[in-house]
């Protein structure tokens, strides 16, 4: 009986042996006919769409580095700008006349009419800084008028900010408090009502300031002459300077990140005279925004902000349009197409649905290069094959493609060319050299959502449009002195910070890594399990540092 119970056994197993074998052999005719010709197919895709990249990203760091630091092609050579001028001297110069014009002394006339918009939602924490640093912008008080357009839907904070430009008025500054009845359009909304308003329209000029960016007083003097003696010039934008980059990992890589966009995307694109956006880079879903405590100066990424606005530039390109929630490049693109320029201001740094293109062949005056540049350059290689690639590619194609031996991946194309752009980028971010792996598998995590919004706006979808501010924490931050690089949110007391995507993406990359290092012969599983470990730290939420759940 026992010798028949082992012959069964043998049976069996020599069964299910040929039953696997089987199975293999059906799949190893499946992967080679049907799925590595469409997994070979998108390798070469990613291949065409990598050199693409690589060569937007070397030109662009070609005209930065040769153009503004080799040749000094700085807007104070390539443009003309000296001090406003008055009766015997200018402003800026330093001396005590120039100080006494921009104060409002004599002949304080001959400053334009500025107008400073700070636009808010529920800004508890940095309306009084926001305030009173626009308050503070050196400039003959006849001739400047600070408007706060507060959306805030809690009472109790439109009363503190309605209290605090009271409290200015009464320090005979010509501040405004503007408020609506509805949040139509979001912020779009409120710049468009803000510029509707009578005393609006003797203004030449609009400084725009979110809740959470601080200008340095001296801010109007160092960017309105460039609009004055160049009526060419649109928009004077300026860069931004951080004041909690520093606060954990996160605010870390997105500084390096925003530092790109400003030295060398906008760089290249002002001293070319090609188009750059309002600091309209490519929308973050509102994930990025929940992701880390966003202090003073690093949380509105894609809004327009730190910038000066020639009025009639607004007006002739249509206005604020408030059909997007990208308002800051929907306006920037409409601008540039009716041949407006835009100057980056290096030196002059602020503490902290897309637009319809389809009648562009039919401008009058507007360059084909400029067409070409906007269509290729900006709408399709930054915005559509930057991110499908990156997530693609390195978070897709490549986990799969070691249980797929059939297909194979030029190493030019996953090694030599992300590791040139790699480069490219740590050479305008030196201090951060050490933080570019991390920087690396942030943005492969980061490229799934910037993927999900640019296809989101191409298809319109459903939530095109949809809007979440983000909660300033103003200086709180300051309160903890050493915050370590990543610190776990306890999603279990916190439900709103477990990323199912980001978890179910880490998975797939679990199991690709786990099958290479087992069975597979191509040896990529330590990037694919670094990569796996990014996407779990995101989608747990040990990233960023704590903040209360709402």
């Amino acid at each position: 009986m026992e010798g028949q119970w082992g012959r069964w056994r043998l049976a069996a197993a020599a069964a299910a042996s040929s039953s696997g074998d089987q199975i293999a052999a059906v799949w190893a005719v499946v992967r080679a006919r049907a799925v590595a010709p469409v997994l070979q197919f998108a390798v070469w895709a990613c291949m065409a769409m990598s050199v693409m990249l690589v060569l937007e990203v070397a030109y662009m760091s070609l005209v930065s580095l040769v153009a503004v630091k080799l040749l000094r092609r700085v807007p104070e050579r390539r443009y003309k700008w000296e001090p406003i001028t008055t009766g015997s001297g200018g402003v800026g110069g330093g001396d005590g006349e120039d100080e006494e014009a921009a104060t409002g002394g004599r002949e304080a006339a001959a400053f334009p009419m500025v107008l400073v918009q700070i636009p808010m939602y529920n800004e508890k924490e940095v309306y009084k800084l926001s305030i009173g640093a626009a308050c503070a912008l050196t400039w003959p008080p006849d001739r400047i008028i600070i408007q706060v357009l507060d959306d805030s839907t809690d009472p109790a904070i439109k009363d503190l900010v309605e209290l605090e430009c009271k409290d200015w008025a009464r320090k005979e500054i010509n501040i405004k408090y503007e408020i609506r009845d509805n949040r139509k359009g979001y912020k779009a909304g409120a710049l468009k009502k803000g510029m509707e308003h009578i005393y609006t329209q003797q203004c030449d000029f609009v400084a725009i300031f979110d809740a959470d960016f601080q200008p340095e007083s001296d801010f109007l003097l160092k960017t309105i002459p460039f609009l004055v003696h160049n009526p060419k010039i649109g928009l004077v934008q300026t860069r931004w300077e951080f004041v909690n980059y520093d606060v954990c990992l996160m605010t870390r890589i997105q500084k390096m990140s925003l530092d790109y966009h400003f030295k060398v995307e906008q760089e290249s694109g002002s001293s070319m005279h090609s188009f750059f956006g309002f600091n309209g880079k490519i929308q973050y879903q509102n994930y990025l925004h929940e992701l880390f405590m966003p202090g003073p100066n690093i949380a509105d990424l894609p809004t327009g902000t730190a910038g000066v606005w020639r009025v009639s530039a607004i007006n002739e390109a249509g206005g604020w349009k408030d059909r997007t929630t990208v308002e800051d490049m929907d306006l920037a693109v409409r601008a540039s197409l009716k041949g407006w320029q835009f100057l980056l201001r290096v030196n002059s740094q602020v503490p902290s649905k897309p637009t319809d293109i389809s009648s562009i062949d039919g401008l009058v005056g507007v360059s084909v290069w400029k067409k070409l540049h906007l269509l290729y350059s900006f709408f399709f290689v930054r915005r559509v094959v930057a991110p499908i690639l990156t997530f693609l590619f390195y978070c897709v194609v490549i986990p799969l493609s070691v249980m797929v031996p059939e297909v194979s991946i030029p190493v030019w194309g996953m090694v030599y060319i992300p590791t040139a752009i790699t480069i490219m980028n740590a050479i305008r971010n030196p201090g951060s050299i050490h933080l570019m792996p991390f920087w690396i598998l942030f943005e492969n995590v980061m490229a799934m959502h910037r993927m999900r919004a640019a296809l989101t706006g191409l298809l319109e979808t459903m939530n095109v449009n949809q809007w979440v501010v983000t909660e300033k924490v103003g200086d709180h931050v300051k309160d903890k002195l050493e915050v370590p690089l990543l610190e776990p949110l306890k999603p279990t007391d916190c439900v709103e910070r477990i990323y199912i995507p980001e978890l179910m993406v880490a998975f797939y990359l679990l199991v690709c890594a786990s099958y290479d290092l087992v069975l597979g012969a191509k040896h990529y599983y330590l990037y694919i399990y670094l990569q796996a470990f990014a996407f779990i730290a995101l989608g747990f939420g040990f990233a960023g540092t704590s903040t209360p759940c709402s």
